[in-house]
C-alpha cells in the first residue's frame, strides 16, 4: 500500500521522490531529479522557499514562492509566469530542502543554487517574456511539422 506525502513526512520527517511536470524547470527535470522535502518548519516560509502544498483540489504542487502577504502565499513554478493566489499555512506540507541531479546533491543553501533563484526569480517579468515566446515558437513549430508530415 502505497502512503501519501503526509503520511511519510509524518512517519520520516523526509520525503524523497520524483516528480511529474515541468513547471520547476530548468531547476528540476522530469522523472530525473529527486527532490528532498522535509516537514513544514515552524511559522511562515520564506520568500524563494519551495513548498510542497496540496491545493484543496488534492492536487500536490511543488513550486516557489515570489511573495509573502499576510495572510497568504503568491507562488508560481520556474518554468510557468502565471502565479497562484490565495495558498496559506495549512496547504503546506514540506518544504524543498535540496535536489539531486547527476548524482550530487544540491542544498537549497548552496551559494549557486541561491544565485540561480536570484536571477531567475527577480527577473520574473523577463522571465514570463521568455516562457511565453518559447512556447509561441514551439506551438508554430509544430503546426509546420504537422503540415508537412500531412503534405507527405
Amino acid at each position: 500500500m502505497r502512503s501519501s506525502f503526509e503520511e511519510e513526512l509524518l512517519k520520516n520527517g523526509r520525503l524523497i521522490y520524483t516528480n511529474k511536470g515541468d513547471s520547476m524547470f530548468p531547476l528540476i527535470l522530469e522523472n530525473k531529479t529527486l527532490l528532498i522535502i522535509e516537514k513544514k518548519p515552524e511559522g511562515r516560509l520564506k520568500k524563494y522557499d519551495v513548498p510542497l502544498y496540496k491545493r484543496d483540489s488534492g492536487q500536490y504542487v511543488l513550486h516557489r514562492i515570489l511573495e509573502v502577504r499576510k495572510n497568504d502565499y503568491v507562488i508560481c513554478g520556474d518554468n510557468r509566469w502565471g502565479r497562484e493566489y490565495g495558498i496559506t499555512d495549512r496547504h503546506i506540507i514540506g518544504v524543498l530542502t535540496g535536489v539531486v541531479r547527476k548524482g550530487k546533491k544540491i542544498s537549497v543553501d548552496d551559494p549557486m543554487y541561491k544565485l540561480y533563484v536570484h536571477i531567475w526569480c527577480d527577473a520574473f517579468p523577463v522571465r514570463a517574456f521568455i516562457i511565453r515566446g518559447w512556447q509561441f515558437v514551439k506551438k508554430r513549430y509544430r503546426r509546420i511539422i504537422k503540415r508537412i508530415k500531412g503534405q507527405s
